[in-house]
C-alpha cells in the first residue's frame, strides 16, 4: 500500500472532472484500513472515500487524503430457502447483479447497470424500478474510522428511507463500508410493476419473464435513457425525484394535468424529476461546457472540458427553474465534494 501524492481524479470520477488530490491510497483489503488507522492517517487528515466515483462532482481540489476502495470477492451459501450473498465494497455493483442473475437468485436484477460500488450502495439505499435495496439487504460490515474497529450493521440499524440511510446521517464520515451481505432467492417472482419493463416485455414478445429477461429489459432501459460516462461525462441522475404530499399533490394536478407520479406510501407522491425538469426548458439544453442529456432531463452531461464548479451552476439554475414553476425545490442526488 503506498500513498500517492497530487493525483488526478479525472479518471476516477464519472463525470470526468479534473480535481487533484492532495493524497490519494487504493485499499485492496480490510488490513489496509486498520494499517491507515494505527499509523493516524484517519486523524491527520481530511478524508474522502471513493467508489466508482459515479455519485459525486468535485467543484475543487481535495485537500486531504482520498481512499479508494478495492477490496474484491463475490461468494454465496444458502441459508434455509434463501441465499446469503457477500459482495466486497470495492466490486463494481452491475457485476454483483451479474453474477446473481446468471446463477438465478433473485431480487436486484432492476437495479441492473446502476453505476457505482458494492460498499456505496446501502449509504445511498440504490433503487430502480419499484425495487430499493433495503427489500434485499441483511447486514454489512464496516470499518469505525475514530476506534480502527469493524462493526456490523443489520437492516434495522440502517434506517432505510428514499435514497437515504443512517450513513448518510448520522452517521457520515464515521464509518466506510468493506462488504455487504443480501437475502436473495431462487423462487422469487420478478417485479415489472414499472409500466416501461412491460412495455419493453412486450416489444420483445415476453409474456412470462425470467429474472435474466427483466435485468436485460432494464439494462436496455437504461442505456437508451442514460449516455455512457466512458463517452460522455454525467453521474447518472442528478436530482431525488421529490417526495410531496396528498395536499400539494393535488394543487400541482391542478394546475398541471399531465405531471408524472407515483403512489409514495400512505398520502405520499413521487414527482418524476425528469418531467419536471423537462417542463422548465431543460431537456437537451446545451450551455458551453455543460447540458442536460437529450434523452434524459434528470442527467447533467460534461461536454468535455467542463469543471465542477460549471455543472454546479447549472444545477443550481435547474433547481431555481423547478421551484419557480412548480413550487417544489429539488435535491440533489449527487455528493458534491470541495465546498
Amino acid at each position: 500500500m503506498e500513498i500517492l501524492r497530487e493525483v488526478s481524479l479525472k479518471t476516477y470520477n464519472t463525470f470526468g472532472v479534473d480535481a487533484v488530490a492532495e493524497q490519494f491510497v487504493h485499499i485492496e483489503k480490510e488490513e489496509d484500513l486498520v494499517q491507515l488507522f494505527q499509523a493516524g492517517r484517519f486523524e491527520q487528515n481530511s478524508l474522502l472515500f471513493l467508489g466508482g466515483g459515479s455519485n459525486m462532482l468535485f467543484v475543487g481540489d481535495y485537500a486531504g487524503l482520498v481512499v479508494r476502495m478495492a477490496i474484491k470477492g463475490i461468494q454465496h451459501r444458502w441459508r434455509g430457502d434463501l441465499i446469503e450473498v457477500q459482495a466486497a465494497g470495492g466490486e463494481v455493483w452491475h457485476d454483483l447483479v451479474t453474477y446473481c442473475v446468471d446463477k438465478g437468485f433473485g431480487g436486484i436484477e432492476n437495479l441492473s447497470l446502476i453505476p457505482g460500488t458494492v460498499g456505496a450502495a446501502p449509504v445511498q439505499n440504490i433503487g430502480a424500478y419499484g425495487v430499493e435495496l433495503q427489500d434485499v439487504f441483511y447486514n454489512c460490515r464496516a470499518f469505525e474510522l475514530e476506534t480502527g474497529t469493524f462493526k456490523t450493521f443489520y437492516k434495522e440499524d440502517c434506517r432505510f428511507g428514499y435514497r437515504d440511510s443512517i450513513f448518510k446521517g448520522e452517521l457520515k464520515g464515521k464509518y466506510i463500508i468493506t462488504e455487504i451481505n443480501l437475502l436473495l432467492s431462487t423462487q422469487s417472482k420478478p417485479n415489472t410493476t414499472y409500466g416501461a419493463i412491460n412495455a419493453e416485455l412486450a416489444a420483445r414478445g415476453i409474456v412470462q419473464p425470467t429474472i435474466k429477461d427483466v435485468s436485460t429489459v432494464v439494462s436496455a432501459i437504461r442505456q437508451g435513457k442514460l449516455p455512457d460516462p466512458s463517452t460522455i461525462g454525467n453521474a447518472g441522475s442528478f436530482f431525488k425525484n421529490p417526495v410531496v404530499s396528498e395536499d400539494t399533490f393535488r394543487r400541482l394536478v391542478s394546475d398541471f394535468v399531465d405531471i408524472v407520479y407515483y403512489r409514495f406510501g400512505n398520502n405520499q407522491y413521487k414527482l418524476a424529476a425528469g418531467w419536471l425538469i423537462e417542463q422548465c426548458g431543460w431537456k437537451g439544453k446545451v450551455m458551453g461546457n455543460v447540458g442536460t442529456w437529450k434523452n434524459q432531463a434528470l442527467v447533467l452531461v460534461n461536454h468535455g472540458k467542463a469543471t465542477g464548479l460549471e455543472i454546479y451552476e447549472l444545477s443550481e439554475r435547474i433547481i431555481e427553474s423547478v421551484k419557480n414553476r412548480f413550487g417544489i425545490r429539488l435535491e440533489r442526488e449527487v455528493n458534491v465534494i470541495g465546498f
